[in-house]
């Protein structure tokens, strides 16, 4: 069987659209120029305020799945804005956006599955001091 050259070009367009994500999976640029310190979450539903000390950015990605071992998936890695999609073998999934005002303020979208049951919330976190 002989294959044309324009064949063999539109064959390699999936294998290099599937190995961009993998490529983008460990930047969050975004998430490091956040302030380091304590953050309070104001939750828009009223839901009482919550305190997390952030370090690296990334624990405003998982809020309502606080342990390690997830797995990541980033959907958008843009400057003042990122996307990351996370699985919990055992304890649900969930999707977050968070959108940088400054650096010590983000607005936080998220939802998914927590236990069996759903879960949505948006929120403002803003830096409130040290950890």
């Amino acid at each position: 069987m002989k294959l044309n050259g324009k064949f063999l070009a539109l064959a390699a367009i999936p294998a290099t659209l599937v190995a961009m994500p993998v490529l983008a999976q460990a930047s969050l640029g975004m998430l490091r120029t956040l302030d380091n310190g304590a953050w309070e979450l104001r939750f828009r539903d009223g839901s009482p305020t919550q305190k997390i000390c952030v370090r690296s950015g990334r624990e405003l990605i998982q809020i309502r799945h606080k342990r390690a071992g997830c797995n990541r998936f980033v959907v958008e890695d843009g400057k003042n804005q990122v996307t990351v999609q996370y699985t919990c073998k055992g304890d649900g999934y969930g999707r977050t956006n968070i959108r940088k005002e400054t650096g010590s303020l983000v607005q936080i979208d998220s939802q998914g599955i927590e236990g069996g049951r759903p879960f949505q919330f948006s929120a403002e976190a803003r830096r409130t001091g040290g950890c």
